[in-house]
């Protein structure tokens, strides 16, 4: 039983992070109501899929979905272009570095520390970019609608 507390510690510590890194309450706002639209291409980043499974082979039997782990690395002024999640949620672990995101439904822009998770669901369009003068490393989960080939490559 002395296992318990350590993973209530483990558990508690990942609920902290899950938050941080989140537009403050007081500054959501409606999708399209909060940072522009930017379309610069994407610039300093490598994004490479290191395992995907195909959904409609798993017992939740979802067609035309993948589930992928990503790596990104943002190198400094590096920026992953605008996309939407509107098909697409995903889970963003910054595991080095700092990114700031620009989110249409946030008003300022939100800053994410190495440690951070950022949720990317439904209603999310935004864009990001390493202000920083280190490079970023990202873990991206997602669940990827295989049609979408053309937007696999860059996001």
């Amino acid at each position: 039983m002395k296992a318990l507390p350590v993973v209530a510690a483990v558990a508690a510590a990942f609920s902290i992070s899950a938050f941080a890194g989140e537009c403050p309450a007081d500054k959501r706002v409606a999708d399209g109501k909060g940072q522009a639209m930017v379309t610069h291409g994407a610039k300093g980043v490598t994004d490479v899929v290191r395992a995907s499974t195909d959904l409609a082979k798993e017992p939740v039997a979802l067609e035309g979905r993948l589930f992928r782990l990503r790596e990104l690395n943002i190198e400094p002024g590096g920026i992953v272009p605008w996309h939407s999640h509107n098909e697409r949620p995903a889970m963003i672990y910054i595991v080095t570095g700092e990114v700031v995101e620009y989110a249409s439904s946030c008003a300022v822009p939100i800053v994410h520390k190495a440690g951070d998770v950022a949720a990317e669901k439904n209603g999310t369009s935004h864009w990001w970019q390493n202000h920083g003068s280190v490079p970023s490393k990202l873990i991206s989960v997602d669940v990827f609608p295989v049609a979408d080939k053309m937007h696999e490559k860059m996001m």
